[in-house]
């Protein structure tokens, strides 16, 4: 880190606030410890006092000098705490790394509540950095808790020149970017850790010894990767054109009206960028293939939370990936991120479960991020059953808009029927459409294509070219979803009646 990189640092401030304060408890949940470690660093250096540091490996030593000597035998939990307590006499700063997973010692928390009685008294403060936030609640009543930002663009482009420049000394880079590609590299990196960033760059450097704008596409392929490796944000490929979804007339229209609403120019415009929507209906009816077109039709990055990725064993896990997909996402900004069958996720927030109130929480974090964020992420989320969903999800102000996707009417039908020919490279106009559409009343969009598709099958088993006669068969010999669950789908539409804008 040099001088740039901390002047202007957000997080260096507050945390600076904090030790001047004298804040008896600071806790610092990070995957970027090196970095934790180095604002921290920074910021006692001002104050002129001392800082300890304890791990599992090296016991207790001293943090402001380059390899300092560990205090002997001081590499159990409680005995490093303990060398706090008794040898801490004056105003400092105390550290410890990866405690959390120590604090089932009853032991252990003892020695962290006695260090904390005795830091108060002195002005001292224990700064814990961990990977998690699993923290006692004893500790989190007394802890301020802290989560480093990512990298903004500004810190991006320095991390990148740095690399490039450090490689450069080793041997000859060759770079041939433009002002927009480098632009567009620093947006690629965007939502990544410093560390990441910092591997992507130096693999698409060293791999041919230049950083040209055939690094762009690797960089961010690079990305996705990192991405996907977590579970929970997915990049999707959206390459779904809006035309190519038949009917929703009432939803398209809107998405045109602010399809440039997540740009710089709209706000400085006054416009406040557009929050989402809530697509809900019946199965099958586009509500997904929707989400994919909107990404397409805005041209914006398309990711997709899965809400069951969230949960984990361990308490507070669950939370921590949460505000971090959410914090991810604000990152990347701007972008579009789907989750599709919401309910599945946040269900039980519902009802009255037996997860220790884990869904209400993890309900709770995603209903705060929706009415409080800035950066501009446009939610789409999707769901098939009304029932499922908590009620404060569909307050009004949670969603831009709320659009019922029904089945398709017949002109949307024989254009549904259209659209699934030509995809296979069928000419629709030597097929009866109104045929067609006749024999799929009640049918989802979904069902169409099957129906097509099945047809397909049944001609290349005959040897023959796929028929409106073909079609109809496939479509009498597979019931839709609107006969079997013909209860749930009427009483969907009742609520819908009032409540949601027709998506058609």
């Amino acid at each position: 880190m040099t001088k740039a990189d901390t002047a202007a640092d957000p997080d260096l401030k507050r945390l600076e606030h904090l030790l001047t304060a004298e804040h008896p408890c600071v806790a610092i949940t990070t995957v970027e410890e090196d970095h934790a470690l180095e604002l921290l660093t920074y910021a006692v250096a001002r104050t002129g006092h001392p800082m300890w540091i304890w791990s599992a490996m090296r016991g207790v030593y001293a943090g402001l000098f380059d390899n300092a000597r560990s205090i002997p035998q001081t590499e159990k939990a409680a005995v490093g705490l303990h060398y706090f307590l008794t040898e801490v006499k004056s105003k400092a700063v105390c550290v410890a790394l990866d405690l959390c997973d120590h604090l089932s010692d009853p032991g252990t928390l003892r020695g962290v509540r006695e260090v904390l009685r005795h830091f108060r008294s002195t002005g001292s403060t224990l700064v814990l950095i961990d990977h998690n936030d699993n923290l006692p609640a004893v500790l989190k009543n007394e802890a301020t808790m802290m989560e480093l930002a990512l990298p903004d663009e500004t810190e991006l482009e320095r991390i990148v020149r740095r690399t490039v420049q450090k490689h450069n000394q080793q041997m000859a880079i060759e770079v041939k970017l433009t002002k927009r590609d480098f632009r567009t590299i620093l947006r690629n990196l965007a939502g990544l850790t410093r560390r990441q960033a910092e591997q992507i760059i130096t693999d698409a450097v060293l791999d041919d010894r230049k950083f040209t704008t055939d690094d762009i596409n690797r960089i961010l392929a690079s990305k996705r990767q990192r991405l996907q490796h977590g579970g929970i944000l997915d990049y999707v490929e959206a390459p779904t054109s809006i035309d190519s979804i038949g009917g929703l007339s009432n939803l398209k229209k809107w998405l045109k009206q602010r399809q440039n609403a997540l740009s710089e120019e709209a706000t400085s415009y006054g416009l406040t960028p557009p929050r989402g929507v809530l697509l809900l209906g019946v199965q099958g009816a586009g509500k997904s293939l929707s989400a994919k077109a909107i990404a397409t039709a805005w041209q914006r990055p398309l990711l997709r939370l899965d809400p069951g990725a969230l949960f984990d064993k361990y308490i507070g896990e669950s939370e921590r990936r949460l505000r971090d997909a959410l914090h991810q996402a604000e990152m990347m900004s701007p972008i579009i991120l789907w989750i599709d069958e919401i309910e599945k996720g946040f269900a039980s927030a519902a009802t009255h479960s037996n997860d220790g109130g884990l869904s209400q929480r993890m309900f709770g974090t995603l209903l705060t991020w929706m009415q409080e964020h800035t950066a501009p992420v446009f939610l789409v989320a999707t769901a098939n059953n009304i029932d499922a969903l908590p009620p404060e999800l569909l307050r009004k102000g949670r969603f831009d808009e709320i659009f019922f996707v029904d089945l398709p009417k017949s002109a949307t039908r024989k254009l549904i029927f259209s659209i699934h020919l030509k995809k296979r490279d069928r000419d629709p106009g030597k097929f009866d459409l109104k045929a067609l559409s006749r024999s799929s009343e009640g049918y989802s969009g979904a069902e169409i294509e099957q129906a097509i598709i099945a047809g397909l099958h049944n001609a290349y088993s005959a040897k023959s070219e796929l028929t409106t006669e073909m079609i109809v068969e496939a479509l009498e010999n597979s019931p839709p979803l609107s006969v079997t669950m013909a209860e749930r789908i009427a009483k969907l539409r009742q609520w819908a009646q009032n409540r949601c804008v027709p998506a058609e």
